[in-house]
């Protein structure tokens, strides 16, 4: 399911003293499958932007299509239902949300909500306990027992279990360890390959962009400043400077090895890139005891 942005913008609380632009002229398709980072400083219209992906929010001027639905000024808010069943919204800290007495009854829930019957409600949400890496085990505890990352994953089931075609994320390893944000970010990656499920993503990580986005898109005050793969946005690091925003960890290492005089044919994004084109730098049989 594509989600087509169409000349869209929209403005907060217009007609007050209070207006302000969220959004502005946004042109832009989200395909099917896709893995999509949103980037840019704070203020720049990221989250605004996600809360059209699922009609939170809908647009004040301009046609957001999700699906074969379209999302204008003057659409309905009756019968959205459907809209946010297949375009499952993971907020940041998630797992503030939780509420039942139990894990299996929190993750259950929403598909109830959505007209699941209990049973399959139920089942559903043994599956996804399963599928977020936790044991069956924690179905009958309360969730405020669990660690705050084990809490994170329950939230995360819990949409899941609604099975939705597109799962969007805020900033969605906020506040993890390192451990717990590769973990995190590992099952995402799991769902994008194995399940063909699109994730539309917003973050600061620039490691997570490198490692798991093929499309990104940099906002800056409201509208697009610039969209493309990872190594054609990280090929300019003067222009990410000047936009407040930063690299990936290994582009920054590949940087300040350039000063020094190493050549590389493309930027690398990532460690084993990294570690290929040194390896094929050093002179022949240098470090062979290591290798």
């Amino acid at each position: 399911m594509d989600i087509t942005f169409k000349d869209v913008s929209y403005t907060y609380q217009p007609g007050t003293p209070f207006q302000g632009i969220g959004l502005k002229h946004i042109n832009l398709t989200i395909e099917s499958g896709s893995y999509t980072a949103l980037i840019g400083h704070t203020g720049s219209g990221k989250s605004t932007l996600l809360q059209h992906l699922n009609a939170l929010l809908k647009p004040t001027e301009g046609v957001v299509q999700i699906g074969d639905r379209q999302i204008t000024p003057e659409t309905n808010n009756k019968n959205l239902k459907v809209i946010r069943q297949k375009v499952g919204m993971v907020f940041q800290f998630p797992e503030s949300q939780l509420f039942e007495a139990t894990v299996q009854k929190d993750i259950a829930f929403g598909p109830q909500n959505f007209g699941v019957p209990e049973a399959e409600a139920l089942e559903r949400a043994k599956a996804m306990v399963e599928l977020v890496g936790l044991p069956e085990a924690v179905l009958e505890q309360s969730p405020f027992d669990l660690s705050g990352g084990q809490m994170r994953r329950v939230a995360i089931a819990g949409v899941l279990a609604m099975q939705p075609e597109v799962l969007i994320l805020d900033e969605p390893t906020a506040g993890l360890d390192p451990v717990g944000r590769r973990e995190m970010m590992g099952l995402f990656e799991k769902l994008h390959r194995e399940q063909g499920m699109t994730i539309v993503m917003v973050t600061h990580q620039m490691d997570d962009v490198a490692n798991y986005a093929d499309h990104v898109v940099v906002l800056e005050n409201g509208g697009i400043a610039k969209s493309g793969t990872p190594r054609e946005i990280f090929a300019d690091p003067e222009w990410l400077t000047s936009k407040q925003l930063g690299l990936p960890t290994t582009t920054q290492f590949a940087q300040a090895l350039i000063k020094k005089g190493f050549v590389f044919p493309k930027v690398p994004l990532t460690e084993h890139e990294l570690a290929a084109m040194l390896r094929d730098q050093l002179p022949q049989g240098a470090g062979g005891a290591n290798e």
